[in-house]
């Protein structure tokens, strides 16, 4: 297929990456040159606007940060709307508000062009393996337009529901992931105030039913001290935002959840939004002086 990618960050250029190995016909668009300048040395063609991409695109793929960008990339001056001929896809990877996905699909339906919100699960390493877990909300025909796309960079494929169900499905994984990691910053920092070895007790739990890829990954920076960003705190923050506010708007109880968001707060406050989320250890032991 013709494929356009906007978003060339620690996932998004793998991803493009492995879309061009499995054949397909592939131009891009950044909004900074240089992050597509590896592409672009490498003979890809780097489109001036959002909507030349769309132009020259069957579908485009995009990942970015939040639902404003998403919006803008589409529906802006010079963006993928004015370019897509119908019948062409846009499959947005991005982490946005379930109800910006579903604004999204209904645009795009009046025009007679298909949106499939995608986010993913597995980070740098996932995209660059190609085992991303990926939760698709669409109308079932569009999505099987594109399946062929998403089975080059992900392992998984669920097709939830309709437009935005993705990314209620995206919401929940965030939500038990996060709250994961708090659990594991507590549990490396009980263990550090018993004076006993925290590498040990991961070790042991890893055997056990506490096991979780949280503990293997998170628990094993904690425990190392690197806080070095996998996935920078920020973003977390930002998807725990969009979880709380969907939860107000529905009254739906996430009496756990709201405690985590209260620690990703106190994080961004210290300073440690562009450190990894592991960083709520450190959170915890500065609480501690």
């Amino acid at each position: 297929m013709k494929v356009g990618f906007v978003g060339l960050g620690v996932m998004g250029e793998p991803m493009a990456r492995h879309l061009r190995t499995a054949g397909h016909d592939l131009a891009v668009w950044a909004r900074r040159p240089e992050s597509a300048a590896a592409l672009a040395a490498e003979g890809v063609p780097v489109c001036a606007t959002p909507a030349e991409l769309a132009a020259r695109s069957e579908a485009v793929i995009t990942i970015v940060t939040a639902s404003a960008d998403v919006d803008a990339l589409a529906f802006g001056e010079q963006g993928l709307a004015a370019g897509f001929a119908p019948g062409a896809v846009h499959v947005d990877m991005s982490t946005i508000a379930p109800a910006m996905a579903r604004s999204l699909a209904e645009r795009y339906a009046a025009r007679g062009i298909g949106f499939v919100d995608a986010p993913v699960s597995g980070g740098g390493q996932g995209a660059r393996e190609a085992t991303l877990a990926i939760m698709a909300g669409a109308d079932e025909a569009v999505l099987a337009r594109v399946r062929p796309l998403l089975e080059v960079v992900g392992k998984r494929i669920v097709h939830i529901g309709p437009p935005g169900a993705g990314q209620v499905a995206k919401a929940c994984n965030q939500m038990i992931m996060v709250s994961a990691i708090q659990a594991c910053a507590e549990a490396v920092s009980l263990a550090n105030a018993h004076g006993v070895d925290a590498a040990a007790v991961r070790s042991a739990l890893m055997g056990g039913s506490a096991a979780s890829r949280v503990l293997e990954v998170m628990g094993a920076k904690m425990v190392e001290r690197d806080f070095a960003a996998g996935v920078e705190a920020r973003l977390h923050h930002k998807d725990f935002a969009l979880l709380m506010d969907e939860a107000a708007r529905l009254g739906a109880p996430l009496p756990v959840a709201a405690q985590v968001w209260q620690q990703l707060n106190a994080l961004m406050r210290a300073g440690w939004g562009r450190d990894d989320t592991a960083s709520l250890l450190r959170l915890l032991e500065s609480s501690d002086r």
